[in-house]
């Protein structure tokens, strides 16, 4: 069963006592009573199936505080196991909260996976794997890519498998920070966005609902093929040039969630990953022309 096939009214009686999410390989059961969560969810994950097994790996929870700042300046909780991980937050930032907890939850416990801080969208089975420092452009371009025909994989997470070195989704929301969210809305009349929330540690934050594309195909694995470290300047022509297998391994190794944790075995997955793909910089100015230039890297 989808969540969009749920009346609201049963939605939000669910995440009362504990809707169980599938998203990829995880189920969350996720307990909210709050309208802003129920909204979102199913504005964002009408497409992702509800899991009828009673396990799931993560138990989260997120509600407003009680007391005083129940009226002013209201805030919200993010709970795992009824421990929270992080400080509150205003209360209309609960659900990129909750985002951004789901994805503490991955990197903090999936370790029968290698994890890189990276996005990944697959092709023709081919994997294209963007890692991005802070306003490189790593999500808008991810976004734009999926609303060209891309299938996403993740915005954040990148799941290389410990056995085989595919990669799989989770094809979750696109994470959209400040100007980033106009450009995107102003590009494609198929991107659906949910609530803006405003002043975070991010900026100004909106998630973008991933394409039906990508949750259909969301447990067919893919073959690392590109790895492409974006940056955006203004006025730039789109253009790859070639980037050091060295350095990218370097790069992906240090900004991994659990290289060092899995020792020998995170060494080798990241070099097996260098083996079969080719790496690249790339710096655009246009949307537009980025899309044309990866159409051609991916025909």
């Amino acid at each position: 069963m989808r969540l969009k096939e749920l009346p609201h009214d049963e939605l939000k009686r669910c995440l009362r006592t504990g809707l169980q999410l599938a998203t990829g390989p995880f189920t969350f059961r996720i307990t909210s009573p709050l309208p802003d969560i129920a909204r979102s969810l199913a504005r964002l994950y009408g497409e992702f199936h509800l899991s009828e097994d009673p396990f799931a790996d993560f138990h989260v929870r997120i509600d407003s505080l009680k007391g005083p700042r129940r009226l002013y300046h209201p805030q919200a909780q993010f709970w795992v196991d009824d421990t929270p991980p992080f400080k509150p937050l205003p209360k209309d930032q609960a659900f990129a909260m909750l985002e951004w907890g789901m994805n503490w939850c991955i990197a903090s416990h999936a370790h029968f996976y290698l994890m890189l801080h990276a996005a990944v969208l697959e092709r023709n089975g081919h994997a294209l794997i963007m890692p991005g420092d802070p306003g490189a452009g790593k999500s808008t371009l991810t976004a734009a890519l999926m609303l060209d025909g891309w299938r996403l994989l993740s915005d954040e997470i990148a799941l290389i498998d410990r056995d085989d070195g595919l990669l799989y989704g989770l094809a979750r929301p696109v994470s959209l920070k400040n100007a980033s969210i106009d450009i995107i809305r102003a590009h494609s009349t198929e991107a659906v966005l949910g609530d803006a929330a405003r002043d975070t540690h991010k900026g100004t934050v909106a998630h973008l609902r991933p394409s039906t594309l990508s949750l259909e195909n969301i447990a067919v694995p893919a073959y690392p093929r590109w790895v492409v470290f974006p940056r955006w300047k203004a006025g730039a022509a789109a253009h790859l040039t070639p980037h050091s297998k060295a350095a990218a391994f370097l790069h992906l190794a240090s900004h991994a969630f659990n290289y060092s944790l899995l020792g020998a075995l995170g060494f080798q997955r990241v070099a097996a990953l260098m083996d079969a793909s080719d790496c690249w910089d790339f710096e655009y100015g246009r949307l537009d022309d980025a899309i044309s230039l990866f159409r051609e890297l991916a025909p």
